[in-house]
């Protein structure tokens, strides 16, 4: 198994672009599987110089609901025509930054219908992968809601983002854990899998959006990665490279940036 990172903030090699997004591919011995599309179709472009054939893609899982990890969405729908989205329904409701600017995603019946799969409960993508659809609220503090609003005929409510998935990853007697923005919060998400799956957490790839986070969230988050000794950390998009310099002083190896291009695999996780 290996997790490439088709597109991020981050880019080193010329030959790929970098954009406020993010766009994992997860390829098993089975199975195809791409985790949020990025802000634009420029991932695709990436996964043809990385050697990802996007038409063998056979699924597609929605983080949540935001711009950039659904805007290349329907420029993948265009290419491939096989993949099932999986997608929680709350990620099409009207999604904004404060009250003013829009930053959801429209529902395209032309490219959605007959192609998407709501998910409600937790479902099996491969032999150990899993789609996870529930984030407890273990620890209030760990959540990102804030600017973060939804439209509804009553007015502007705040974000919770119940739309929110992730990915988990089991095999070898270990759990690894792949998140995209984490606004419920990625010790919240931790602490769910682990609990979920018993299984000791061995790598956490994603975003943790802690870029202009409090001390005392950051302060969580380390206590929480500690606590569950997680040996692998890859951080990218919405973590910010402040803070990513913050935990490679306190992690030291143990935390990766997990940049544009960049391959991890099946003997890391």
């Amino acid at each position: 198994m290996k997790i490439i990172t088709l597109i991020e903030n981050l880019v080193y090699k010329k030959s790929l672009v970098a954009e406020h997004g993010l766009s994992l591919y997860v390829e098993t011995e089975h199975r195809k599987i791409l985790f949020d599309t990025g802000q634009s179709g420029n991932f695709m472009k990436n996964a043809q110089e990385l050697g990802v054939e996007i038409k063998d893609i056979d699924a597609v899982v929605i983080s949540h609901g935001h711009y950039d990890h659904t805007g290349g969405l329907y420029s993948f729908l265009l290419v491939n025509k096989r993949a099932k989205v999986y997608v929680k329904k709350e990620a099409f409701l009207p999604k904004f930054h404060g009250s003013t600017r829009f930053i959801g995603i429209v529902y395209d019946p032309a490219l959605l219908d007959n192609r998407i799969v709501y998910v409600d409960t937790k479902i099996q993508l491969d032999e150990n992968i899993y789609i996870m659809p529930d984030i407890p609220i273990m620890n209030p503090l760990d959540t990102h809601f804030q600017h973060f609003k939804i439209e509804t005929a009553h007015g502007f409510i705040e974000d919770e983002f119940n739309d929110e998935l992730y990915l988990c990853i089991t095999g070898k007697n270990k759990l690894s854990i792949v998140s995209s923005c984490s606004h419920r919060g990625i010790a919240n998400i931790l602490s769910a899998a682990a609990d979920h799956f018993k299984l000791p957490v061995n790598t956490v790839v994603g975003g943790f959006h802690i870029k202009n986070c409090s001390i005392d969230q950051s302060n969580t988050i380390t206590n929480c990665l500690d606590s569950l000794s997680v040996k692998s950390i890859g951080v990218c998009h919405c973590t910010g490279v402040e803070q990513y310099a913050l935990m490679a002083c306190h992690f030291g190896t143990r935390v990766f940036y997990n940049h544009t291009g960049y391959t991890l695999t099946c003997d890391d996780c």
